[in-house]
């Protein structure tokens, strides 16, 4: 009797098979995680966060790995929020922080714009009527991982709460996280 209750305490049998950690902030995420993760990504890397600036300044040469991932085939997408957008103007009020929003979006553009034009790397700004929607969840995939931050109220992103799925099945997690992503993504408009 204790055995098999000790087995189904520790092995994930149902939904929660795809959540490979948790963690109550973003930050809390060792960025050797985030490494990995892009180190093994080789088909799809897409980064749909708000501003994305993060990986810039807390992976070392994050550009020159941007590069060889689309050298050597993978699709690499970035999503981002409109630099000049109004949802973009409430969250600065709303976050009151020195490095505002759309100069964290700012920051991301910029470093993209050292990569040059680049065949297999591509940048949207998400549409103004879906801009609410991605201000508040921020997918990045990599592969059949994902990182998934829920953001908090007044909370920058780094300290709102992450999550680490794998994909597992269909229609479970991962995969509706990886739709929400793909559906702002197609309705996004070239990054100027």
């Amino acid at each position: 009797m204790l055995w098999p209750r000790a087995v189904t305490d520790r092995v994930k049998t149902g939904n929660d098979r795809e959540i490979v950690h948790s963690y109550p902030y973003r930050s809390a995420c060792p960025s050797q995680v985030w490494s990995e993760l892009i180190a093994r990504t080789t088909g799809d890397l897409f980064l749909a966060g708000y501003t994305n600036y993060f990986f810039f300044t807390q992976l070392p040469n994050f550009t020159e790995t941007l590069r060889r991932k689309a050298e050597s085939g993978c699709r690499v997408r970035f999503l981002l929020g409109d630099p000049e957008g109004e949802v973009t103007r409430q969250r600065e009020v709303i976050e009151d922080v020195a490095l505002t929003v759309s100069t964290r979006i700012k920051i991301t553009l910029e470093n993209l714009a050292h990569l040059g034009p680049l065949e297999g790397l591509e940048t949207r700004v998400s549409a103004a009527e879906d801009a609410v929607n991605h201000v508040s969840l921020s997918v990045f995939r990599f592969d059949d991982d994902a990182l998934v931050t829920p953001h908090l109220a007044r909370l920058v992103g780094h300290d709102s709460p992450l999550l680490h799925l794998r994909r597992v099945g269909d229609a479970w997690m991962f995969s509706r996280f990886a739709e929400h992503a793909e559906e702002l993504w197609s309705r996004g408009v070239a990054a100027a």
